[in-house]
């Protein structure tokens, strides 16, 4: 109550001009028994401007604009119809003769009480700014270019040109011989021909085999574990179909297509069970 009382000794020291807009909230707030106080609070607008409002004195107010947002957060406030007021308002500051008045209804000036304040903006502006960067940095990262070594892709080994002579070894192999794969530790494969029909897909445990039929088109293999297969034609074992350190495809496993391949990986054994490595080196050098 003392409050009240020392609000409403404030407002009656300035007492509002009869038919002014500062008369008609002043009027208003007091029939809603409502302090500047609690005006000032529910409207973010400081008590001194609201005063000057009621008591239509504009000129201790920071401007038109400010004064017409002012007005317009106090009727909202009260619940008056803004719109009728302002039009008043606008009229009152024309013929007291203020500057920068708003006299087209087609815009409204911002309610200063609702602006944001410098530090808000500041930190949202810091936000945004952050954001653009870290978007960058993922962009970047993502579009890097892939390592060429990176690559998991199967690659099949590349067949190597004909040469002017077959090795030795290579001359004693029957090309018409019967080709077998046989793991020696469990390993998936799939074997199919140049039409893509399946011919072998499964995992092949160690000691299983696999013969490929002699009338199939062009066979192929793909594995992730070539160096863990013995290839036989006819019997007799050619080069690893690959090293391991990488998955091959496509690779044709005919007795035509083992027998063009380059002999680099194990030696081919002789009839009486030697050695015959720098035998097959000896004759691919010549």
């Amino acid at each position: 109550m003392k409050d009240r009382d020392q609000d409403n000794s404030e407002t009656e020291a300035t007492a509002p001009e009869t038919g002014s807009v500062g008369s008609q909230l002043y009027a208003a707030r007091e029939a809603a028994g409502l302090s500047l106080t609690e005006i000032a609070t529910r409207t973010r607008v400081p008590i001194r401007h609201l005063e000057a409002i009621e008591a239509s004195n504009y000129s201790a107010l920071p401007g038109s604009t400010y004064t017409i947002g002012f007005t317009r957060s106090y009727a909202k406030a009260l619940g008056l119809d803004e719109t009728a007021l302002l039009t008043e308002l606008r009229q009152e500051l024309a013929e007291g003769g203020y500057q920068n008045v708003a006299r087209t209804p087609e815009y409204e000036p911002a309610d200063p009480a609702r602006v944001p304040s410098r530090p808000l903006a500041w930190g949202a502006a810091a936000l945004a700014i952050a954001l653009i960067i870290v978007y960058f940095i993922w962009r970047s990262f993502a579009l890097a270019p892939v390592a060429e070594g990176d690559a998991a892709k199967p690659v099949a080994e590349a067949p190597i040109k004909d040469q002017s002579g077959p090795a030795k070894a290579e001359t004693q192999i029957d090309p018409s011989g019967q080709v077998v794969i046989t793991a020696r530790e469990t390993v998936w494969l799939k074997i199919y021909d140049t039409e893509n029909n399946r011919l072998y897909e499964n995992e092949m445990k160690a000691g299983e085999s696999f013969t490929v039929p002699k009338d199939a088109n062009n066979p192929m293999i793909v594995t992730g574990r070539p160096q863990v297969l013995d290839v036989t034609i006819g019997g007799k074992p050619v080069p690893p179909l690959g090293t391991g350190e990488r998955s091959i495809a496509d690779v044709g496993i005919s007795a035509t297509a083992l027998l063009a391949r380059k002999t680099e990986a194990a030696p081919v054994q002789n009839a009486a069970g030697a050695s015959a490595g720098p035998a097959a080196e000896s004759a691919t050098q010549q």
